[in-house]
């Protein structure tokens, strides 16, 4: 019997764990590490143990079961995440750790036995929403962040550590890191490209760079009334011109680069008082690495002169590095061949988000399949996928498992 997915069976499962955190009006929030993580979290090991898998927890509080194979290789794993940011979506991480649950129990009705082992993971805080670096558990898991540093990170409100909030929830675990036969994930575009194109699946190429950095602007309050504006040491106009320059910097460079201001706070936030405190994180993205360091070295160099004329002092420090990363071509080439063998539209495509997927990427082979996202919308309560998208998406998922962890007859 050939395994196929059950989509009954699939949209229950994340229609349930949509549920856990849900937002009024659509959307959830399950923000790393808090009591709706650890909600979604318990769920999900829950279903894990009922379809039979032998559940594992990391020091960084990853999450993964595996079925096992006729063989003793390493297992082919699928997997993303469940942290959402605070005003998420139904699908964003959860699509491929729920497809990969269906994935199991499409094996277990089918009675499939796979040469290779099968796991499904959890990563923990992808988003990087309330601790940074995103990413954080895969980056751990796979050796690309050390893990007692990303213990000791702090929230970026100040309120909580890893460390304390893993062991608060119950999800400090000491089970040692593996590194899989190969790595698939399974995730909406987050991006309007293949809606526009009328495209079902999207193969995916590789993940463009990201650096993530924060600047601190340190001024001096003063009558807003009073001061002449060449005596002011005005924190709040240093941190416009930086984010005036990250704009001016994706002019300049052209697509496929992109900045974004996400923070950007001034006090003592008073009408008539010149400010004497702001900081603003600035997320720089590009596919080229050279262009994306040249980015960066341009926009810290700007603010540190930006804040010098304005007789202001400037810190800033890295909140991520991640150089751009280029999936494994043969993968690559499986999850094209395994579109075109359902029928379904398919194109080669890079990542503009960022995803655990590309922690894998330079220890064992890797790729991502994406599905539409309804107007590109992520991060928003809005986000949508069509349900045949997810079906279909979650059945080349299983069609690439089956072939690579080998089905016997």
């Amino acid at each position: 019997m050939t395994p196929e997915i059950c989509p009954d069976r699939m949209l229950a499962r994340l229609a349930e764990l949509g549920r856990i955190g849900a937002l009024e009006g659509g959307g959830v929030c399950r923000l790393a590490l808090t009591e709706a993580d650890k909600s979604g979290r318990d769920w999900l090991v829950a279903g894990m143990r009922a379809l039979g898998l032998t559940v594992s927890i990391d020091g960084i509080g990853n999450i993964w079961g595996i079925r096992p194979g006729t063989g003793d290789g390493a297992p082919v794993m699928v997997g993303s995440h469940i942290d959402t940011v605070a005003t998420g979506g139904l699908y964003d991480g959860a699509l491929g750790v729920l497809a990969g649950m269906e994935i199991i129990a499409a094996l277990n009705t089918s009675e499939a036995r796979t040469q290779r082992p099968v796991a499904v993971a959890a990563f923990t805080n992808e988003e990087g929403a309330r601790f940074a670096p995103d990413m954080m558990g895969s980056g751990v898991h796979q050796g690309a962040l050390d893990l007692d540093e990303m213990l000791a990170v702090t929230a970026t409100d100040g309120r909580g550590v890893v460390k304390e909030d893993l062991d608060r929830i119950g999800y400090r675990g000491d089970a040692a890191p593996i590194t899989p036969a190969a790595f698939l994930e399974l995730h909406i575009e987050q991006g309007p490209v293949l809606e526009q194109d009328g495209v079902r699946i999207g193969a995916v190429t590789g993940v463009q760079g990201i650096h993530w950095t924060e600047f601190t602007v340190h001024g001096q309050t003063n009558h807003a009334g009073t001061t002449p504006m060449a005596l002011r040491r005005d924190a709040g106009q240093v941190a416009m011109r930086i984010a005036r320059e990250a704009d001016a910097i994706a002019a300049d460079n052209g697509p496929p680069q992109v900045a974004t201001v996400g923070v950007f706070e001034v006090s003592p936030g008073l009408v008539n008082v010149v400010p004497d405190h702001a900081r603003l994180t600035v997320d720089l993205r590009n596919t080229d690495g050279a262009v994306l360091e040249a980015a960066t070295r341009r926009l810290t160099g700007f603010a540190e002169a930006a804040a010098a004329e304005a007789g202001c002092t400037l810190t800033h420090r890295p909140l991520a590095r991640f150089a751009p990363v280029a999936f494994d071509a043969g993968l690559v080439d499986k999850v094209e061949a395994a579109a075109r063998s359902r029928q379904l539209s398919v194109k080669r495509m890079p990542s503009g988000a960022g995803h655990d997927a590309q922690m894998f990427a330079p220890n064992c082979p890797t790729a991502m399949i994406f599905i539409p996202s309804h107007k590109g919308l992520s991060h928003n309560v809005k986000e949508h996928s069509d349900e045949a998208d997810i079906i279909a998406g979650t059945q080349v998922l299983l069609d690439l498992v089956c072939d690579l962890a080998g089905v016997e007859p």
